[in-house]
């Protein structure tokens, strides 16, 4: 083990509807559309990005939405369950909230720790557990306030078709440790305060159908250019084939797929959302990279329009 990374970047999904993902995130969950702009490498769909307030790695999911899109099926070489961390105090806030938006949920415990488990509008399944770890989120919205809104990344549940080799490659390359065990579950740390916590489960899973409601891919995070560089190095020298860096505007990436199957992507922490757009006016308007801006106004009338609302 020679790198160690501080976890989660984000975690990017596919959904349907795109008003229905942004009613579900921003009007259910409380986050913040942190940027709209559109797949770079299908610019007729949207990328849709929400996190806290500023937009901080270890806090954002993104999102290919593809209306009447097939549904996925959760399995192996995938991320199960994305997990969610909360202040400590706020769980009954948030069983309420789900039962508030008729959300059927159900309360598990692991690693002596209580989650709220539940899926999304398009099937994506998701889980809520209270920490100290991690700065709180200074966004407001809908009836979710920094007392209780979601931090970020609590971190994930691996589904590996080989989880033998993904525990070796989380440990020995990727620098995580490993804490403990529950059941068929293995826990690794990493470094950061919030998306550090993976727990991977042991038992090899019969491999899933990519479509709604399932994890495109997991992207760790990167110091800055130069360790990417780093990285790509020893993840190519470990004979995973590694893609070269791609300009993703707001962070620069890297992927290859792991022997279990899962898409893994490693993201550099800058630039940053904030390079197009102020900390106030985040996830307002269509930002496009320059090669698409000729195409503008195609893109603009031929893209399904949503609203970031309130929801009762």
């Amino acid at each position: 083990m020679s790198k160690q990374t501080k976890g989660i970047h984000h975690i990017s999904a596919i959904v349907g509807d795109p008003q229905e993902n942004v009613d579900f995130y921003a009007g259910v969950l409380g986050l913040r559309l942190v940027k709209k702009t559109v797949n770079f490498d299908d610019p007729k769909t949207y990328h849709l990005y929400f996190g806290n307030d500023g937009g901080n790695p270890g806090t954002i999911i993104t999102f290919f939405p593809w209306p009447n899109a097939y549904q996925g099926v959760i399995g192996g070489g995938q991320v199960g369950v994305t997990t969610y961390v909360v202040p400590v105090g706020a769980f009954s806030f948030w069983e309420e909230r789900l039962t508030q938006f008729q959300i059927e949920y159900t309360i598990t415990e692991r690693f002596e720790e209580r989650y709220l488990t539940f899926a999304d509008t398009h099937g994506l399944l998701l889980e809520i557990v209270e920490r100290e770890e991690g700065e709180s989120n200074t966004w407001s919205f809908n009836g979710v306030t920094p007392e209780v809104a979601i931090k970020g990344f609590g971190g994930a549940i691996l589904l590996s078709g080989r989880p033998e080799q993904t525990a070796k490659l989380l440990q020995e390359t990727m620098g995580l440790e490993k804490v403990g065990q529950d059941g068929d579950i293995i826990r690794f740390k990493a470094l950061g305060e919030i998306g550090n916590i993976i727990d991977l489960k042991e038992t090899a899973v019969k491999i899933g159908q990519m479509g709604v409601g399932t994890v495109h891919h997991i992207a760790w995070r990167a110091q800055d250019d130069k360790e990417q560089l780093e990285w790509k190095r020893l993840i190519g020298m470990e004979g995973y084939g590694v893609t070269p860096v791609q300009d993703r505007n707001y962070f620069n990436a890297i992927y290859f797929r792991e022997h279990g199957g899962i898409f893994f992507e490693i993201a550099t922490d800058p630039p940053g959302f904030l390079r197009d757009e102020s900390k106030e006016t985040l996830g307002l308007g269509l930002m496009l990279p320059l090669r698409y801006e000729q195409y503008r106004e195609q893109l603009e009338r031929k893209l399904p329009q949503f609203q970031i609302r309130e929801l009762e």
